[in-house]
C-alpha cells in the first residue's frame, strides 16, 4: 500500500480567483494561507476556501500536476473542481483537432 507524499490543491479566494498549489502537508498549508502566511496571491486575496485536492504518492508528481493545472483556463479548472469529465475532455482537445 502506498502512502500519500503530496497534494495538489485549488483554493477559491475571496475575490473569486483560483489559486493552485502543492504541498506535503495539506492541513498545515491551508492554515498558512488562511493566516496570510501563504503565497502572495492568497495574502492579497484571502480568505480562501479549499475547493479541490488530489493525493499523490510522490511530491514531485504533485508539483508537476500543480504546474499543469496552473496553465489551464478558469473554465477548465471549474470543470475539474465540479468533476465534469465530459467538459474536461472537450476542453482538452487542441483547437487544430476540433471539427468545424
Amino acid at each position: 500500500m502506498s502512502t500519500i507524499q503530496g497534494y495538489t490543491y485549488i483554493l477559491l479566494c475571496a475575490n473569486g480567483t483560483y489559486y493552485t498549489g502543492s504541498t506535503r502537508k495539506l492541513e498545515l498549508r491551508l492554515k498558512q494561507h488562511q493566516m496570510g502566511l501563504g503565497a502572495n496571491h492568497t495574502r492579497k486575496h484571502g480568505p480562501v476556501e479549499l475547493v479541490y485536492y488530489e493525493e499523490h504518492t510522490r511530491i514531485d508528481t504533485a508539483f508537476y500536476r500543480e504546474k499543469q493545472i496552473q496553465r489551464w483556463s478558469r473554465a477548465k479548472k471549474q470543470a475539474l473542481i465540479e468533476g465534469d469529465r465530459n467538459m474536461l475532455v472537450k476542453m482538452s482537445i487542441a483547437y487544430r483537432d476540433k471539427d468545424d
